[in-house]
């Protein structure tokens, strides 16, 4: 497995109440499709447009099967140099791989043009306002023209072949970079001798992705939650969903006109936080859904929370009981994210 290592840098973040020193890593899959068909295979993998992304360009995405829910969610990049980039969860590296292996061997066979490579690449993700500051000095290539979701392959630290990508799981500025793993240690360290560059951890990372309302795979959506029930329809492509030519569309794409029994909310209380499993209530004290992620927030001095509902207990403002140690508390329902996110872009 590539070993992955998570570097934020922390001066100015969002989070100041976090201790200046975490360490956790954090792991990601890492794999090139190749071929003039590199499209068709993965356009019959995942819902999003791909065939519309600009060089360089990325997107979050979602494997889908045929009843409509989500195997994994994944970034897939067009490059410049003929190839898709593809980043999924570490957790579900056998399935992904198993996905786009049988994909790729049922298109070959079919005489399409299409390979799979695995790249042994560490990913080490620098994040916060400092990061493309603190990025900038150990690269020739002008960061200021690389906005979100975008990337370049570029030297960083002396290291060659490096992919630099303006993304991030925090809701904050930041980047992600690809790095040969023999070489990902050395990167580390040479971050990390920048007094702005903390090593930071799980707990910081869960916290900001929460506060952001980003979803973390196996928690709050899987395979057997749709993308419309998971409040994640903005990553149906328009052409898609009018081709309806991806796995589960027969049942995703009605949903997006018509009524879906639950949905992902996000929920704010304050006392006793919010944790995953804990029943959710409506105000007569019957159990109508559960907590799928929550923690305090830092920022907000109250505890967030993400879980599903049924539709009519879904718009925000609505009042909730929360079950927390066996005692019943109010809750709200609140738009997400719970803090205002700060990608960079050129506008």
């Amino acid at each position: 497995m590539q070993r992955v290592v998570s570097v934020v840098a922390h001066l100015g973040f969002r989070l100041q109440a976090l201790p200046p020193a975490l360490c956790r890593p954090l792991s990601c899959a890492q794999t090139k499709i190749f071929g003039s068909d590199r499209v068709k295979l993965m356009e019959s993998l995942v819902v999003g447009d791909i065939a519309e992304l600009r060089p360089n360009q990325g997107t979050l995405s979602l494997f889908t099967n045929e009843a409509g829910g989500i195997l994994d969610d994944l970034i897939v990049t067009n490059t410049s140099e003929g190839h898709l980039y593809v980043v999924s969860n570490a957790g579900c590296w056998e399935k992904d791989l198993a996905l786009m292996q049988d994909k790729v061997r049922e298109l070959q066979n079919q005489g399409r043009d299409v390979g799979l490579e695995v790249l042994d690449n560490a990913l080490l993700a620098l994040q916060g306002p400092t990061a493309a500051q603190v990025l900038q000095a150990s690269v020739a290539d002008d960061l200021k023209k690389l906005p979100f979701m975008t990337s370049a392959v570029m030297e960083v630290f002396g290291v060659s072949g490096c992919r630099v990508t303006r993304c991030g799981y925090t809701g904050e500025d930041g980047v992600e970079i690809s790095v040969p793993a023999a070489e990902a240690v050395h990167l580390a360290t040479a971050l990390l001798k920048n007094p702005e560059v903390k090593l930071a951890g799980l707990a910081a990372r869960d916290s900001l992705r929460l506060e952001a309302g980003l979803c973390l795979y196996g928690n709050d959506i899987d395979e057997h939650t749709t993308p419309v029930e998971g409040s994640l329809s903005w990553t149906l492509g328009k052409r898609r969903r009018a081709a309806m030519d991806f796995p589960g569309a027969k049942v995703i794409v009605p949903q997006l006109k018509g009524k879906v029994q639950r949905r992902r909310v996000g929920l704010m209380c304050e006392g006793a936080p919010m944790r995953a499993h804990s029943p959710i209530l409506n105000m007569e004290g019957t159990k109508i859904g559960t907590v799928t992620s929550g923690c305090p927030s830092p920022s907000l001095k109250k505890n967030v929370a993400m879980g599903y509902v049924p539709c009519e207990y879904s718009r925000p403002g609505t009042m909730l009981l929360v079950e927390v140690r066996r005692k019943q508390q109010m809750a709200v329902v609140s738009k997400m994210p719970f803090v205002s996110t700060n990608y960079y872009t050129l506008k």
